[in-house]
């Protein structure tokens, strides 16, 4: 699902360049849950975007179901991000002023889906987060936990090959972020590919694998290069 090689990304400011990644090698199969651990300024976020196609290397390559990313222009790659990635972010993102239905909504809209499948899928997806009877309800009338599991439901609308969740227990307490973890296990049993960034060990020690970086480089967890 998805392959790196040799990946670095240096980011340039006036005279200044921050090699933010160096060499990476990483692998990650279909339907694997992984979780990727390091400390502040190892290149976790980093790493990330350029998983999610938020980003491109500046050497290496970097192949997600087969396709070279660094090739592909701006439009193609906010394309795939749409169709084939599901983000979950620690702040949310949702737009506040939006119900919950209607955030859940916002990539269909984006993939050209008429109201009525939107609606059904949104529906659905709610209900699968246990959210049914909250969907009329808007970010600043739900709990953390809640949110968070509004974002996921949004992350799964297009049916993305890979979620990507940054932090995703950050900001809630320990009894909202089992109840978060247990719902990233579910969908990895449902056949999902998970990558999770976190600092929690209780999430990574529900993944199958923890990646390690340090200094932008895998110490431990590569996969099968």
């Amino acid at each position: 699902m998805i392959e790196m090689r040799g990946v670095t990304k240096v980011y340039t400011t006036g005279k200044v360049a921050v090699e933010a990644l160096r060499g990476i090698d990483l692998r990650i199969e279909k339907n694997e849950f992984i979780s990727i651990m390091g400390p502040s300024g190892s290149g976790k976020s980093t790493l990330m975007n350029i998983i999610g196609c938020l980003d491109t290397p500046t050497e290496g390559a970097y192949l997600l179901e087969g396709m070279k990313v660094a090739d592909l222009d701006p439009n193609r790659l906010a394309e795939i991000r749409n169709k084939k990635i599901g983000f979950v972010f620690q702040n949310f993102n949702l737009l506040p002023y939006a119900t919950a239905f209607e955030n859940v909504e916002v990539p269909l809209i984006f993939k050209g889906e008429s109201y009525k499948s939107r609606k059904r899928r949104g529906e659905e997806l709610l209900e699968r987060v246990g959210l049914k009877d909250r969907a009329d309800h808007r970010p600043t009338e739900l709990s953390g936990g809640e949110m968070q599991r509004v974002s996921i439901a949004r992350a799964l609308a297009c049916d993305p090959s890979i979620i990507l969740a940054d932090e995703p227990t950050g900001n809630l307490d320990s009894i909202a972020g089992r109840e978060i973890i247990d719902i990233f296990v579910d969908l990895w049993k449902q056949g999902h590919t998970i990558a999770v960034i976190t600092h929690d060990k209780e999430i990574s020690s529900r993944t199958q694998r923890t990646v390690k970086l340090r200094d932008g480089k895998v110490v431990d967890g590569a996969g099968s290069i």
